[in-house]
């Protein structure tokens, strides 16, 4: 009797660079690839920054930063504020010619013929997701920087961070049908992660949003939340994610699955260095670099988690059976 058991599966012989040799990326692609995703990370900061400083209204108008003007004036005490804003607002831009040029490479770059249809789909979300981003910004302006607007750019950001992440993944992956690298159990228990994880992403937002920092000094419009009671909430939720990597950390050893075990290591060295910045940061009074820290990572758990979901399969030849 043969064991249920899926097989381990180890990484495909890289190239130099960290390029399998037989994935479906050239070099360009590749590194544009890379590079879109840590300008969706970067945003991130740069967004965190925006709302730290209190550089929300910099720009009073969008798609114009000041009426009549498409950059800013820079006048009296509003100069820093002005050019934080008008700075993020630029770095959006130079993030959609990353991601246009993503899309380009993967049409057009080599080997084109192989690359599936959806894989040429995935590379247009990223650069969807900017466009939808560019508008929120403006809606965030003109509704005064209220919190269900901020936090949802916040969330299309980290949805962006998890898509190109995904997209990087699967153009290191050669072009095979999915199959299973983990047990039915593990399988389960990651799609458990992804749930809790994205709950524990919410609430945080949620909690910053309850928090001191609005994104303007003029314009403190919280959620009418008690801020100490949502942190508690959200450590709960947290302690929660930490007791899934455990257990998924124990099943990936059990099952000898080296992929899946190196990456939900990550995974929980990301998470507790978030839990404890998140920590540091409560009992000394939410300080704006601290925060910023803990925005940047929110962003690593995001990569950390789709790491993490994608080790417990893989897209490897099926090895031919033993006579």
């Amino acid at each position: 009797m043969t064991s249920a058991r899926p097989l381990p599966v180890s990484a495909p012989p890289a190239a130099p660079g960290g390029r399998p040799r037989d994935a479906l990326v050239d070099p360009l692609t590749w590194r544009l690839a890379i590079a879109n995703l840590l300008a969706q990370i970067g945003i991130i900061v740069t967004g965190g920054a925006v709302r730290l400083t209190g550089s929300g209204l910099g720009c009073s108008e969008w798609p114009l930063c000041q009426p009549g003007s498409f950059t800013p004036t820079f006048h009296g005490e509003s100069v820093m504020h002005e050019a934080i804003e008008f700075g993020n607002r630029t770095l959006t831009g130079v993030l959609g010619v990353i991601a246009l040029a993503l899309v380009w490479a993967v049409y057009r770059r080599e080997p084109t013929a192989s690359r599936p249809a959806a894989l040429r789909r995935l590379a247009w979300l990223p650069l969807a997701g900017i466009a939808l981003q560019a508008f929120v910004g403006g809606v965030t302006v003109w509704v005064d920087l209220h919190p269900a607007i901020v936090g949802s750019h916040m969330l299309i950001s980290l949805a962006l961070v998890a898509v190109s992440t995904y997209l990087l993944l699967r153009l290191a992956a050669p072009d095979a049908p999915v199959r299973p690298a983990s047990s039915p159990r593990l399988r389960m228990l990651g799609g458990l992660l992804v749930a809790v994880g994205v709950a524990l992403l919410v609430l945080g937002v949620v909690t910053t949003g309850a928090g001191p920092h609005s994104g303007d000094a003029t314009e403190p419009y919280r959620w009418a939340l008690d801020p100490a009671l949502i942190s508690r909430v959200h450590a709960a939720v947290v302690w929660v994610f930490v007791a899934i990597v455990v257990v998924g950390l124990l099943l990936a050893r059990r099952e000898g699955n080296r992929a899946a075990l190196r990456a939900w290591g990550w995974l929980m060295a990301v998470t507790l260095l978030q839990g404890l910045i998140g920590y540091v940061q409560y009992f000394t009074g939410l300080p704006e670099l601290l925060v910023g820290i803990h925005m940047l990572g929110s962003a690593l758990t995001v990569v950390a988690i789709v790491h993490a979901v994608g080790a417990l399969s893989t897209r490897q030849p099926e090895p031919l059976p033993t006579p």
